[in-house]
């Protein structure tokens, strides 16, 4: 009963008569001091109107409470109505995420054929116990779709206390507590329909180059090289036609193009075809004339993507042309590469090089060389290489050496206890931080890669204010800040053939001592496999240049030969190897009693290509808590690419990966599911 009491403002508002009695008798009073008579006739009236207001206040309170009553409980059922009948979808739900009220407009779209007391999650799944605000301070919004259909939904907080008498009923029935949630649902298929149209719209920047034109037409007659010119543009052109774009030709191999960026994915599906119908072109005598593009997208401005697009078309000529580079700010992606790289003859851009390493050598002060984690024969010749150009130009160096391999040790041999050479030559990274010291005049060579964090010492890149870089593996999107100096051939066999070349043009005053030779000769034999992986014209001319300075090749033979043990843990692998899609080789390799498990993987990889019919091979082998991966082919797969899924790269005809908290078996069924899903896209045809 004292709950329906009147109180609060309606309460003083029906005092107020009695209240202005009060004011009414003071009148009175002062009336009387004024008038007897006249206070006299006050008093009667202001009696009168006591009377009449204690009437109303005390008979007519019930009735007024009565009609309030019922205007609430119109009021509550209009509200009731309106939500009810309301086009927003709305849902209220309790702290187990059950619904116990819903509207109409939800129950039509949302819960047609569930049950009463839902789960939301049933009727929205993408609307989880993580989506609710976990106070009421704060409201939870999440957008979700229903096929074509798009939403946004907004949650509320609230207490039960302020719910409708339905949800009250609800809520005691399923035994919930004093809290609960309302879900508003908003359409915003429109919006993002806009928003999807703006930003397919936009303009996207490429460029696109034409790797080796001037190659291509060098050996073709003036007639015919004005058609197959002619023929060029016309392929690059209606291309473009295609998806629209606007092409415009900067120079005789360079061009520039603008499209809407809802044209990329029709681009990408067909994996920029314009690739292979380049390569088809038939330029004569087996030259095959191939592009590249780079294209920036999802930049803020067209200045920003023009830069981006910069940004990958170097990295697509970086990486050795014929391939497409796209580039946001923070993806890199790569279509094609399938072609070999073919070889420059021009020595050009190895002579420009290797003035400039010169002129780096002669400001520094002293020389720190570097080669990759766990570093092979190769990285190793070519640092000795670089040593051999400082010390010639009167500089310090040292060559930072963490890690010696079973395969490494013999060449490290040569240099140890030899008078021509200090003891301290080759060096750990702990050692490499004080020859460095603070870092003033120091310049570090980097060589044979590219990615730092595949350096050997990655924690002396930040020491130095000088570096240059020398490698022959095909770009990632991973890079060095601002090099002094940046050498990368993807065509060259080796890191120890660019230095060789460099060594011919840095100066007459440069000579090879016999051991150096020696460790350049080894980096090259090693990285072809004895020649006969991806050596060129110029792989010759550097070798024969390192016969002429006293390479011995017995000598060289006598420190690569391996031990019994060895050879028996190469037989168990090769015997054990599965052949994936009948053309791909898997090896599991057990090298733990081995002193370089990786470099004994390497040497099963290129045994294995010697089967028939064996496209590519990839072996595995468990080394310091890492699974490494070697890859090899000859021309039937780029390795490189299956390698760069897994987060490695490499060439394309050898390539690696490590990967982390990964067993030798987890390892094989990641490089199934690559070539799996590559031969669904079409990239292993």
């Amino acid at each position: 009963m004292t709950n329906n009491k009147i109180k609060g403002t309606l309460r003083s508002y029906l005092r107020w008569p009695l209240l202005l009695g009060i004011l009414l008798i003071i009148m009175n009073i002062q009336i009387y001091t004024v008038n007897i008579k006249a206070g006299c006739i006050m008093t009667a009236y202001v009696i009168v109107y006591l009377i009449i207001a204690v009437l109303l206040y005390y008979f007519k309170r019930g009735a007024l409470l009565h009609d309030l009553i019922e205007y609430s409980m119109r009021f509550h059922a209009t509200v009731n109505t309106l939500a009810s009948d309301l086009d927003i979808p709305l849902s209220i739900l309790g702290p187990d995420g059950r619904c116990i009220w819903e509207n109409k407009q939800f129950h039509s779209i949302f819960s047609k054929n569930l049950r009463k007391k839902y789960l939301i999650t049933d009727a929205i799944p993408a609307l989880t116990k993580n989506n609710l605000p976990e106070s009421t301070e704060t409201n939870g919004e999440m957008h979700f779709h229903n096929e074509e259909t798009f939403y946004k939904a907004i949650i509320q907080r609230v207490g039960l206390e302020d719910a409708p008498e339905t949800v009250h009923e609800n809520a005691k029935e399923i035994g919930i507590g004093d809290m609960l949630y309302v879900v508003f649902i908003y359409d915003e298929t429109e919006i993002v329909h806009y928003i999807r149209e703006n930003y397919d719209q936009r303009l996207d920047v490429g460029l696109l180059y034409i790797d080796n034109y001037e190659e291509s037409l060098a050996t073709v007659d003036d007639v015919r090289r004005s058609l197959l010119a002619a023929l060029i543009d016309r392929k690059i052109n209606k291309y473009m036609l295609r998806i629209d774009a606007i092409t415009r030709k900067l120079e005789k191999d360079k061009y520039i193009f603008l499209f809407q960026h809802k044209y990329l994915s029709q681009l990408q599906a067909d994996k920029f075809s314009l690739l292979d119908e380049i390569r088809n072109v038939n330029a004569g005598e087996g030259v095959s004339v191939t592009i590249s593009m780079g294209i920036g997208i999802q930049a803020s401005t067209f200045l920003k993507r023009q830069e981006y697009s910069r940004s990958a078309i170097d990295l697509a000529l970086a990486r050795g042309g014929d391939q497409v580079v796209v580039k946001t700010k923070d993806n890199i992606l790569y279509y094609g590469g399938k072609s070999i790289q073919q070889e420059r003859n021009t020595r050009v851009k190895a002579r420009v090089k290797a003035h400039a390493l010169r002129d780096s050598i002669e400001t520094s002060d002293r020389v720190i060389i570097m080669g990759h984690n766990i570093p092979d024969v190769d990285a190793v010749g070519s640092a000795v290489g670089i040593y051999r150009l400082a010390q010639s130009l009167g500089k310090p160096a040292k060559i930072v050496v963490n890690q010696v391999t079973s395969s490494l040790a013999p060449l490290l041999g040569l240099f140890k206890n030899n008078k021509d050479y200090p003891e301290d030559l080759f060096i750990k990274g702990e050692e490499a931080k004080e020859f460095i010291g603070n870092g003033s005049g120091v310049l570090l060579v980097v060589v044979d890669v590219n990615r730092p964090s595949y350096t050997d010492a990655p924690e002396l890149l930040s020491l130095v204010t000088s570096l240059v870089v020398i490698d022959h593996h095909r770009q990632t999107g991973e890079s060095f800040e601002n090099p002094t100096l940046s050498y990368v051939e993807p065509f060259a066999s080796s890191a120890s053939e660019m230095v060789a070349e460099i060594l011919q043009y840095a100066g007459e005053e440069i000579r090879l001592k016999a051991v150096e030779a020696d460790a350049l000769y080894s980096g090259i034999m090693v990285d072809t496999n004895n020649f006969m992986n991806k050596p060129g014209v110029r792989t010759f001319e550097a070798v024969a240049f390192l016969r002429r300075s006293g390479a011995d090749i017995i000598r060289i033979r006598k420190m690569f030969r391996s031990d019994i043990s060895e050879y028996k843990v190469r037989a168990e692998a090769i015997q054990n190897t599965e052949l994936f899609m009948d053309s791909f080789a898997i090896a599991l390799c057990n090298a733990d009693n081995c002193v370089s498990p990786t470099i004994v993987g390497a040497k099963i990889a290129d045994d294995l290509l010697d089967i028939n019919g064996m496209k590519a091979t990839f072996v595995l082998t468990s080394y310091e808590g890492k699974v490494y991966i070697s890859a090899r082919s000859i021309d039937e797969l780029n390795v490189q690419v299956v390698m760069e899924k897994l987060g490695g790269g490499g060439h394309i005809t050898s390539a690696g990966a490590q990967l982390i908290d990964c067993t030798l078996e987890e390892g094989a069924e990641k490089i199934r599911q690559v070539l799996t899903k590559m031969k669904e896209e079409g990239d292993l045809d």
